[in-house]
């Protein structure tokens, strides 16, 4: 999928998810009195739109893939953007107060070097955070007749190369990379998924990509099909477990 328009909605919907935990790292982090943040994993510019709205903030954003970076220009054009691995972040030590990433280390082959970059361009006392890291192990779906979308899409992750259940692991992954730990857990009232029509659909075109080769068509339209009717009759409950960690580098 390659819609550079569609993962922007979609890194929207998951931002609108984790809404209320942003603003409360937020003000624990005093990011009001940062004077320069990295946002790693930036994607189409979703949460780096929503930092340039503070001021005073020497903001950057770094993705692997270059039509997210254009995309990401469009919507926050007050960033400086750079192309590169969040393995190997191309700026000086201490370079940064805040960094930060959201849904990205699910998707980093070595999630644990990738947090030790974002350690060694923090400077001592500041903050690292990961705001938003899924546990689909977790999922559980109903009426039990969807119990099996779960497994299936963790499958399909996982033969994507993602580790679908990296959020139960953040904290720990931060003590590794000698991050002082402060916080970490799942997302506080974090109880189900509601989705909106749009949302439901924006929910079926990820996960009919997730399960190429793990369901037949058949399966997946029966699912959907299922899914639809359990919303309209409000029996749907979809339940992702989404973790957090907050820490900060010491000398």
């Amino acid at each position: 999928m390659n819609d550079e328009s569609f993962w922007h909605q979609r890194y929207s919907q998951q931002a609108n998810w984790t809404g209320d935990l942003r603003k409360y790292l937020y003000n624990k982090t005093s990011l009001d009195h940062a004077e320069r943040v990295l946002e790693v994993g930036c994607g189409t510019g979703v949460i780096l739109e929503e930092l340039a709205t503070r001021k005073y903030l020497d903001l950057h954003g770094v993705d692997i893939l270059p039509g997210r970076l254009s995309t990401a220009h469009v919507h926050s054009p007050q960033a400086f953007l750079t192309c590169a691995d969040a393995r190997s972040l191309p700026f000086p030590r201490q370079s940064f107060d805040i960094s930060l990433c959201h849904f990205l280390l699910l998707w980093v082959p070595d999630p644990l070097q990738a947090l030790l970059e974002m350690k060694q361009v923090t400077r001592t006392g500041g903050h690292v955070l990961a705001m938003a890291e899924p546990d689909y192990y977790e999922r559980t779906d109903k009426p039990e007749g969807l119990a099996l979308l779960g497994p299936w899409q963790t499958e399909g992750l996982r033969r994507q190369g993602a580790d679908p259940g990296i959020g139960h692991r953040l904290g720990d992954l931060f003590v590794q990379a000698g991050i002082r730990l402060i916080e970490a857990g799942p997302l506080r009232g974090w109880d189900a998924v509601l989705l909106s029509p749009d949302e439901q659909e924006m929910e079926w075109r990820v996960l009919e990509y997730d399960l190429k080769g793990i369901a037949s068509q058949d399966e997946i339209q029966q699912m959907k099909s299922l899914d639809k009717e359990a919303w309209r009759s409000g029996r749907r409950q979809l339940q992702v477990p989404i973790y957090y960690a907050w820490g900060t580098v010491q000398e």
